[in-house]
């Protein structure tokens, strides 16, 4: 059995919460690769997003499928990666968790890939959506929001880092950098 030593940290929330940013900021921190869950999106479910119409439970299981294989490949060989994914459900977090092949349900832990949950109300999330928007940036119309917000799901249990998104980006990246190094599971390599 190979011994898993590399090491995920997904950046969660909702759309709009600054996951991309923080992930990327991150990555750099880590001196790691950082990936968007966004780039593993088929078309369809991005024509979907774009015409505002939520994904299905369907919609997503391909796509997570496609996260966890990526995900395994380089815990396996090893690697530490950043992902930004919006992991809004337990049930999706579950399967990101299954990339680790030593993880076993509730193990959360010693699992290798831990979650950081960046949370802001509403009405902050949909102020920077607005903003993208206007810049042309994003695909995810702020009528999605709330069904985001209503999908949230984050039971302490979990162990799910939580980081404000009115900080600024740096002292983000930086509070998360501490959450991990507290995390004995991260510690010896951050």
């Amino acid at each position: 059995v190979p011994i898993v030593t590399g090491k995920v940290i997904v950046i969660m929330g909702v759309s709009g919460a600054g996951k991309s940013t923080i992930g990327k900021l991150l990555g750099t921190a880590l001196s790691c690769d950082f990936l968007d869950a966004d780039d593993f999106h088929s078309s369809s479910n991005r024509d979907k997003m774009r015409q505002g119409i939520a994904l299905s439970d369907e919609d997503r299981m391909p796509w997570l499928q496609k996260i966890q294989e990526s995900l395994r490949e380089r815990l396996l060989n090893g690697q530490t990666v950043v992902l930004a994914c919006s992991s809004l459900r337990k049930q999706y977090r579950e399967i990101l968790r299954g990339s680790d092949p030593d993880y076993k349900p509730g193990s959360y832990s010693s699992c290798k890939v831990k979650f950081v949950l960046l949370e802001g109300n509403a009405e902050v999330i949909a102020a920077r959506l607005q903003k993208r928007a206007s810049e042309g940036e994003h695909f995810m119309p702020l009528t999605l929001l709330r069904s985001q917000f209503d999908l949230l799901e984050a039971d302490d249990c979990e162990k799910i880092f939580k980081v404000s998104v009115v900080l600024t980006p740096e002292v983000i990246v930086n509070s998360v950098l501490e959450l991990l190094s507290n995390d004995l599971n991260f510690k010896e390599d951050i």
